[in-house]
C-alpha cells in the first residue's frame, strides 16, 4: 500500500482519502488488538525513538504499545535523563540519534514547532505527538476514528467543542480534521478560553452559550482544563466554570438522544465533567478513544514506514 506521506507534524497536509486510509487501516488492526496473540511482524527491523521531552501517560504509552505490537525496535529518549538537560542544542541530540540509523522519531515538546524542526534536521519519519499550543494530530485521528466508528461516517455530523479552546493543542488538529472530514465543528467556551482570532482555527461557529448549544449536537467534545498551561485567571473558579460549562447529569436534558461525549484525558472530575456522564454506558466514548489510540498509532507507524500488507494478517 503506498502513502504519499513521509511525516505526520500538520493534519492540514493530509486530505480526506489519506484520513479515510488511516481509519480503515486502523480498523485493520482492531482485528489484530482483540485475538489473544496481538502481534504482527508488519515493521520488524525498523527502529523508533520516542522522544517525549514533556511528561505523558495516554500518549507516550499507547505508541509503546503500538511500536511493540508492530515488532519494531524502540528507544525510550527524554525527560530529566536528556542531554538537552546537560545543555546540548536540539540539532545536536538529533544528529546523534539518527547515527544510530533510525527510520523515526517521535517527539512531543512544550515548543511549538520543534517536530517540524526535528524532520527537517533529520531526515527521517517524524510524528507529533503533541507541541506546545500548537497541534496534536494522533489525538485528532483517534477522535475521528472513534466518532467514526459509531456513526459510520463522519460527514455532516454536528461536534460541539467545549472548554479551553485557547490552551488546547488538541483543538490546532482536531479543528481542522473535523472539517476536512465534512462535519460542522462549533467551538464553546468562554471568551477568555478562546484563542485571539477563533476563526484561524476554521470552526463554523464560535458560541459562549453550552446550554443553547447542546441541542444540536451529535458530539460534545469536552477539552481539559489545563491549568499548568493557564496565564492569569481566565474564570472566576473552577466551580463557577463547572456550572456554566461543566457536563452533568442535569444538562443531559439539553442533549439528542443520539448525541455521544469524548474527552482526550485525563479528565478533571467535577469540572468538565460528572462521574455521570464520563462513565454513562450509552454516551461515554472516552475509553474507546483510549483504545482507539492503540490502533490509529499502529496504522500511522505502518502507512509511514511502508509496512508489508500481508504482515498484518500473520
Amino acid at each position: 500500500m503506498a502513502f504519499q506521506h513521509k511525516h505526520l507534524i500538520d493534519i492540514r497536509e493530509y486530505s480526506s482519502e489519506d484520513i479515510q486510509t488511516i481509519l480503515h487501516t486502523a480498523d485493520k488492526f482492531r482485528a489484530v488488538n482483540e485475538r489473544r496473540i496481538k502481534k504482527v511482524p508488519a515493521l520488524r527491523g525498523f527502529t523508533v525513538v520516542n522522544m517525549f521531552n514533556e511528561p505523558s501517560t495516554r500518549t507516550r504509552s499507547s505508541f509503546e504499545l503500538a511500536e511493540k505490537r508492530l515488532s519494531c525496535d524502540s528507544l525510550n529518549f527524554g525527560g530529566s535523563s536528556t542531554s538537552t538537560v546537560k545543555g546540548e542544542s536540539l540539532e545536536d541530540t538529533v544528529k546523534t540519534l539518527c547515527a544510530y540509523k533510525i527510520d523515526m522519531i517521535i517527539v512531543r515538546d512544550k515548543r511549538a514547532g520543534v517536530p517540524r524542526k526535528i524532520a527537517d534536521i533529520s531526515g527521517v519519519s517524524v510524528i507529533d505527538a503533541g507541541d506546545g499550543k500548537h497541534q496534536h494530530p494522533t489525538q485528532a485521528l483517534l477522535d475521528l476514528y472513534s466518532i467514526w466508528r459509531h456513526f459510520g461516517t463522519l460527514s455532516q455530523l454536528k461536534v460541539g467543542i467545549v472548554g479551553d479552546v485557547g490552551h488546547s493543542r488538541v483543538c490546532g488538529s482536531l479543528v481542522p480534521a473535523l472539517k476536512i472530514m465534512g462535519a460542522h465543528v462549533t467551538l464553546i467556551a468562554p471568551k477568555t478560553l478562546l484563542p485571539a482570532y477563533p476563526e484561524a482555527l476554521g470552526a463554523d461557529e464560535v458560541t459562549s452559550s453550552l446550554d443553547d448549544a447542546l441541542g444540536d449536537l451529535d458530539v460534545v467534545y469536552m477539552l481539559r482544563i489545563q491549568r499548568e498551561r493557564l496565564e492569569g485567571a481566565p474564570y472566576p473558579s473552577l466551580r463557577e466554570y463547572n456550572l456554566l460549562y461543566g457536563l452533568t447529569r442535569e444538562r443531559e436534558h439539553f442533549m439528542k438522544d443520539t448525541a455521544v461525549i469524548c474527552h482526550p484525558g485525563p479528565i478533571n472530575r467535577g469540572v468538565e465533567l460528572d462521574d455521570y456522564m464520563a462513565d454513562h454506558p450509552q454516551r461515554s466514548l472516552i475509553l474507546d478513544q483510549v483504545y482507539s489510540g492503540v490502533l490509529v498509532r499502529m496504522a500511522m507507524l505502518y502507512l509511514l514506514l511502508g509496512g508489508n500488507d500481508e504482515s498484518i494478517s500473520h
